[in-house]
């Protein structure tokens, strides 16, 4: 029985080897292969590799090689039609059957893309004549060079009804086939058919073996929609296809990042910075398909999308699609980039070394999870830190794998527990209460005008200095990379100054060394990148007004410290072992109240008094 060739590709594309070989064989993570003992020999000591990438196994040791399909033949017993409808069963692809209509579309398939190579051919002349010019000017303008234009194909379809039409005509190819192949558009009127493609730049789409089967085009000018891409054809499915996926697949053999960016522009930035492994959806949110497909490239594609409220729905989107999905090492990192930038403008105004920051940053999916569920919903009531749970819960029962499943529950309950950590009301001293002294009089301690107000002077300075503390690492996050460990055991009592610390030492776990004030990346007045980032999580967690006050606290108590990172680390740190010092006081303070209520004698009041005077002192030394 004879397949199509395009058919056997997509099956072969479809299916993951190492899931298919790990039905008979133990296998192990060997870099970015998998090894365990050959099943077509006796040994003790593996030399059977599976590689998903180039998707066939190898044994060193018998010679055994093969694909997915071979490897079912050889170890089931079945023959090849019937391996195939095996593979094609368990990822859900129609088997076609060997019948004249079936060889008549295959020879279609193949007339088709024929069609397509001819357009793209033409797009690119079109480009180089007078016609093209606005296109040239645009790809220029966009900072791309002659051989970056010649390498990825780039052309012009000129503002006209039927030029490509004629065209291909000429070329011996019948209307028919141009109107299948996407190319041209045939008015139900009964009126001729005219040119699909018109006024845009193009960007040919290939196929994982580089030839050409649809287009993108971008309008120049003025016009709707900006981006328009091939229709679904015999060729083309959108869903299962990334813009520049054959570049990324020879680039993961060389262990380069798998990017998902959102445009082609993006894509092309990415790959002439050196990213070769960028691809891109095709005017969809990312799907299935797609993701298996990134999943054979690398085990944790990094997703960048731009730092904005759009961005972060499609973050989102992303990770719900994804979730179902995940597997033992498989998962994705999300780059969320500064407002108001692409990887396009970001090269462009920062260089390569600003998405090198960003991959290394990338967060992992998990990060995403929280936030989908946390991002703009107040948690500060028993009531609704349960809603939050019940939402947690409910999301991480859609990953199918139960191993995986299990992880993500640990993970999620960990963050709870740090959470309610973070929203338990501050002790407040003087809170145990007793008897009123004297004649039913209340006792002077605690409530005594003159102990009031020292108390209130002592809560107030205190707050102070806890929140330029804080307001420090907002205005020059860079100083996490030294004082992450010194901020983690800062006493705080305040639950607004606890999440604000907690939100900080999370964003020092996910920008790791990018926090080195050694590598700042500021330019001028420019704010650096790590800031941003900094301030677009704050952002997220509901934070960004009260990190705008403590930065304000933070630059009065700093002053100009804060641009030296030596002494604005040492002035840091030795506000917060006052801080420190200070933090056994509410016990003694404590005491000093409840002799003074059990026995409100002057002497008890004098005694609460100097505990006040002392602390009050002590913290009046902190400063600058």
């Amino acid at each position: 029985m004879a397949f199509p060739p395009g058919f056997l590709d997509e099956l072969r594309a479809r299916t993951t080897l190492s899931d298919v070989v790990g039905r008979k064989v133990t296998l192990k993570r060997a870099g970015r292969e998998f090894s365990g003992l050959c099943p077509f020999h006796n040994e003790k000591t593996p030399s059977f590799t599976v590689n998903d990438r180039k998707g066939f196994f190898h044994c060193f040791g018998c010679g055994e090689h093969g694909d997915a399909i071979g490897f079912v033949m050889k170890t089931e017993g079945l023959s090849f039609p019937e391996s195939v409808e095996k593979l094609a069963r368990e990822v859900g692809l129609e088997v076609p059957r060997a019948t004249p209509q079936e060889r008549e579309r295959a020879e279609r398939a193949s007339s088709l893309q024929e069609v397509v190579e001819l357009a793209a051919r033409w797009f690119e002349r079109q480009l180089r004549l007078p016609v093209g010019r606005a296109g040239l000017d645009y790809l220029r303008g966009r900072g791309l060079s002659e051989e970056t234009i010649e390498g990825f194909r780039l052309g012009f379809a000129p503002d006209s009804r039927d030029g490509l039409l004629a065209t291909l005509k000429r070329e011996g190819a019948t209307e028919d086939r141009i109107v299948e192949a996407g190319l041209a558009i045939r008015p139900d009127d009964g009126r001729g058919a005219y040119d699909r493609f018109r006024g845009r730049v193009m960007f040919p789409i290939n196929d994982r073996r580089g030839r050409v089967i649809a287009f993108g085009g971008r309008v120049i000018g003025p016009g709707e929609p900006k981006y328009l891409n091939s229709p679904e054809t015999p060729l083309f499915h959108k869903g299962n296809n990334l813009y520049c996926l054959d570049r990324a697949r020879a680039a993961s053999a060389r262990d380069q990042p798998v990017i998902v960016a959102e445009g082609y522009m993006d894509v092309i930035a990415l790959q002439v910075a050196g990213f070769a492994g960028a691809v891109a959806p095709l005017g969809t949110a990312l799907t299935e398909a797609q993701l298996q497909e990134t999943w054979k490239l690398a085990d944790e594609p990094v997703l960048s999308f731009d730092g904005d409220n759009a961005g972060r729905r499609a973050a989102s989107r992303a990770a719900e699609r994804a979730l179902p999905l995940l597997r033992p090492g498989k998962s994705l990192r999300f780059a969320l980039l500064p407002q108001g930038e692409d990887p396009d403008s970001l090269i462009r105004n920062r260089g390569a070394a600003a998405i090198s920051g960003l991959l290394e940053r990338a967060r992992p999916l998990a990060d995403i999870v929280w936030e989908m569920e946390t991002e703009g919903r107040p948690t500060d009531t028993p009531e609704r830190r349960a809603r939050l749970q019940h939402a947690i819960e409910r999301r991480v029962e859609e990953i199918a794998d139960l191993t995986v499943r299990d992880y993500y529950r640990t993970d999620m309950r960990d963050r709870l527990a740090r959470l309610r950590a973070a929203t338990r009301p501050a002790w407040t001293p003087g809170a145990r209460r007793t008897a009123p002294g004297w004649r039913g009089q209340p006792p002077p301690g605690p409530f005594a005008p003159g102990a009031a107000a020292r108390r209130v002077a002592v809560d107030s300075a205190t707050h102070l200095q806890e929140r330029a503390l804080l307001g420090a690492l907002v205005e020059r996050p860079a100083l996490l990379h030294r004082l992450a460990e010194d901020l983690a055991a800062l006493p705080i009592d305040h639950a607004d100054l606890s999440r604000l610390r907690a939100s900080l030492l999370d964003a020092a776990a996910s920008l790791g060394s990018g926090l080195d004030p050694a590598i700042e990346d500021g330019r001028g007045d420019e704010p650096p990148l790590e800031t941003s980032l900094v301030l677009d999580h704050l952002a997220r967690e509901g934070l960004a007004r009260l990190a705008s006050t403590v930065a304000e606290q933070a630059r009065a108590q700093f002053r100009d410290t804060l641009a030296d990172t030596d002494l604005a680390v040492e002035q840091w740190r030795r506000m917060a072992r006052h801080i420190a010092q200070l933090s056994g006081d509410p016990e003694e303070l404590a005491r000093a109240e409840q002799a003074l209520a059990d026995d409100p004698s002057e002497e008890n009041l004098g005694r609460l008094q100097a505990v006040l005077e002392r602390i009050r002192r002590e913290r009046a030394d902190i400063g600058p």
